[in-house]
């Protein structure tokens, strides 16, 4: 028993996991880093006010917003994976004649699925 492996289109393949790691680690640094400068304005932005709370709570919660981002990687489960096989549309047969001596021809017909 023979049978043909479907292999994946390039383009539907998921994201490499060493990409997206990295893509992770850099979304991690990026609040990790307003959350600093919101630890600086909360401390050197004079006279203090309502927007120094605003710095300190955003410095309170970013940590938990950026550990959330970083481990939530994209959701690679739904692949749309395409297969490179052209599929041959299947022309009515012509009726057969029993007298007919001659070659039987078959002619396969191709063309595009989307014509643009």
């Amino acid at each position: 028993m023979n049978r043909k492996r479907l292999v994946p289109a390039v383009t539907s393949l998921p994201q490499s996991p060493r990409a997206e790691a990295d893509h992770r680690v850099r979304r991690y640094a990026i609040t990790m880093t307003i959350r600093i400068v919101c630890f600086g304005l909360m401390v050197l932005v004079q006279p203090y006010g309502w927007y120094t709370w605003v710095f300190a709570i955003a410095a309170a919660v970013l940590p938990y917003i950026a550990v959330v981002f970083a481990n939530a990687g994209s959701d690679s489960t739904e692949t749309g994976a395409e297969s490179p096989l052209q599929q041959l549309e299947a022309a009515p047969p012509e009726p057969f004649h029993p007298d007919d001596d001659g070659p039987q021809i078959f002619t396969i017909r191709e063309s595009p699925r989307d014509p643009s």
